[in-house]
């Protein structure tokens, strides 16, 4: 069996998270180590409170937290070791701590720059995102090149009928009308403050390169899936290359999971919190058996995933 670990993006938190983690020595060392990173960055102890969570740092900071001290749990204490790593938007920082390219307190330094270089792109309040559900990639795209207005774009392409649009809340609201013309399944506002992974993210995906450009690479112990290309990498380099550019630019997720067995991967799982990667991939392909740690437990999960060795 080849294995892949998912980390989950903004939209899958959920207040104090964080305290859902499995129980185990290497979860402990995780948040020990992140509330000492956390005390020097400035940011608040309860970063997953309902009432920090208001804030798109705070929850890029939390979703990265959970997703280290996840996969330390499934690597020291249940035995796994992955050899495909695949984080959704922030959760891409996840993964390359996971892969070893990062350690947690530099990974964690570079997202606190990331939510708050985000915060700024948006700092005139009025953007956000929305998911657009049953209309296939092209339509979306035709969709969105179509609208009256140059303040919405694509920004994830999540599977062949579901699209995220990043943009102004007026725009977004157009965008929403001519969705449902369209014929869409749905489309909803997802709780996101800030407009990711479009052109309004140039400054943050600058900042990102020159911050990376700071520290050591690392060979990776997984392969990397990308969030721009859809594409495996096995570099440092072209991991940070990722990891700084991605924010400004569309997440492929579908072309990622469809690549995941292309390559060898049959067994993923998705770290906490949710499911929303796990549903992605099992729409995506038939070759890859995805489970989420929160729906099937940490222990089920373990045993599962051992079977398929």
């Amino acid at each position: 069996m080849s294995l892949a670990f998912l980390f989950p993006g903004q939209g899958s938190q959920q207040p104090n998270m964080l305290d859902a983690l499995p129980g185990s020595p290497a979860v402990a060392a995780v948040l020990a180590e992140s509330r000492s990173c956390l005390e020097r960055l400035g940011m608040p102890a309860d970063v997953d409170s309902a009432s920090a969570l208001a804030d798109t740092t705070n929850v890029q900071l939390a979703l990265l937290i959970s997703g280290v001290a996840c996969a330390r749990a499934l690597i020291e204490d249940g035995g796994l070791k992955p050899q495909f790593v695949a984080g959704h938007s922030v959760g891409a920082f996840a993964a390359a701590v996971t892969a070893g390219v990062l350690d947690l307190a530099d990974a964690m330094t570079a997202v606190e720059l990331r939510g708050r270089s985000m915060k700024d792109a948006c700092s005139q309040g009025g953007w956000g995102m929305a998911a657009l559900t049953g209309l296939p990639i092209r339509a979306a795209r035709q969709l969105v090149e179509d609208l009256p207005t140059d303040d919405v774009w694509l920004a994830n392409v999540n599977s062949a009928t579901q699209t995220v649009l990043s943009g102004t809340t007026a725009a977004l609201q157009v965008a929403g009308h001519a969705a449902r013309a369209a014929g869409a399944a749905d489309y909803q506002r997802l709780d996101v403050t800030v407009a990711s992974h479009c052109p309004l993210q140039a400054g943050t995906a600058q900042r990102l390169v020159a911050h990376l450009a700071g520290l050591p690479r690392r060979i990776p112990t997984a392969r990397y899936l990308t969030n721009t290309r859809g594409r495996a990498v096995d570099t440092a380099e072209a991991i940070f290359d990722d990891l700084a550019r991605a924010v400004a630019h569309p997440v492929q997720w579908y072309d990622a999971a469809r690549l995941m067995p292309e390559l060898g991967a049959s067994f993923a799982i998705e770290t906490h919190p949710g499911h929303v990667l796990t549903r992605l991939v099992r729409s995506a392909t038939t070759g890859l058996t995805a489970v989420s740690l929160q729906d099937d437990g940490f222990d089920s999960t373990v045993v599962r995933a051992r079977r398929k060795q």
